[in-house]
C-alpha cells in the first residue's frame, strides 16, 4: 500500500507526536504508512503525489484569518507551501482530509470566507449530517447526528462556492464539507479523543483560547460532557476508501 502523507504544523514535540499517534491509531495505519512532514520545522520538501494514497492536514495553532502582518514568518511560509500543493491536489481531485486546520486551508483556497465570527469555545457539540452528508460515501455508516470536539478561534462564515456542505452545528454551521468528489475538511476534531484534548488544553492554555485561569473549568467541560466516539471513525473511513 502507498502511504498517506500527514502535513503537521504544531511546534510542541509532545503535542505533535500525540497527534501523529492518534491519527495512526484512529486510521488503523502503521507508522510506516503515515509519512509526516512538520512544516513548522522547515520548508516543505518536494511532494510527489504519485507516492501517496492521500493527504491529511492535522490541526494547528495557526489561524488562517489572522492579518498577514500578525502571522509569523513560519506561518506565512507554511500557508504558501500548502496553497501551492493544494493547487495540484484540487486540480487532480486527489484524496485529501483536512482536520480542523483543513477548513482554513482548503476552504480559503477555494474561495470560502473563514473568520472569527464563527469561532467556538472548547467543548462538545452536536454535529448533524446534511442530506448530502447522509449520501456521502465517506459518511454512509455514520448516524445522522453525533457529538464532536471543537475549540477554534475561527470558522467558516461563507462556504466556498464549489463546496458541498456535509455536516452542520449550532454555532458554526459549517462543520464538514467536500470539494469535488475526494477533498474533505472538518471543523470538528476527528484526530482527538478526550485524553488527548485534555492534554492539548494544558499545552495551549496561554494561547488565547480561554483565560488561563479557567483551564480546569474547560477540562471539566470535557470530562463531564457526552461521550465522543464517531468523529475518529472518519480517519478509518478515509483510509479504507483511498488506500491504494
Amino acid at each position: 500500500m502507498k502511504p498517506f502523507l500527514l502535513l503537521a504544523t504544531r511546534a510542541e514535540d509532545d503535542v505533535a507526536d500525540e497527534e501523529y499517534e492518534t491519527i495512526c491509531r484512529f486510521s488503523g495505519l502503521q507508522e510506516s504508512h503515515l509519512h509526516r512532514v512538520r512544516l513548522e520545522a522547515g520548508p516543505m520538501p518536494p511532494i510527489d503525489l504519485e507516492r501517496y494514497s492521500g493527504v491529511v492536514i492535522g490541526g494547528s495553532p495557526f489561524n488562517s484569518s489572522d492579518p498577514p502582518q500578525l502571522k509569523s514568518e513560519v506561518q506565512r511560509r507554511a500557508e504558501s507551501e500548502m496553497r501551492d500543493l493544494l493547487d495540484e491536489v484540487v486540480a487532480r481531485d486527489f484524496p485529501f482530509l483536512g482536520a480542523c486546520y483543513g477548513v482554513g486551508t482548503l476552504g480559503t483556497h477555494q474561495g470560502g470566507i473563514v473568520d472569527r465570527t464563527r469561532g467556538e469555545e472548547i467543548g462538545v457539540i452536536e454535529v448533524t449530517l446534511t442530506e448530502e452528508g447522509l449520501r456521502d460515501p465517506l459518511l454512509r455508516e455514520f448516524p445522522p447526528a453525533f457529538h464532536g470536539f471543537v475549540g477554534h478561534k475561527e470558522g467558516t462564515r461563507t462556504l466556498a462556492p464549489a463546496a458541498v456542505l456535509l455536516a452542520t452545528g449550532a454555532d458554526c454551521p459549517v462543520q464538514m464539507f467536500r470539494i469535488k468528489q475526494n477533498l474533505y475538511a472538518t471543523q470538528f476534531h476527528p484526530e482527538l479523543d478526550a485524553p488527548a484534548l485534555l492534554r492539548r488544553i494544558e499545552a495551549y492554555k496561554e494561547h488565547g483560547y480561554f483565560p488561563p485561569a479557567e483551564a480546569e473549568d474547560v477540562k471539566d467541560r470535557i470530562r463531564t460532557g457526552p461521550p465522543v466516539t464517531e468523529p475518529e471513525r472518519i480517519l478509518a473511513a478515509f483510509v479504507d476508501r483511498y488506500a491504494r
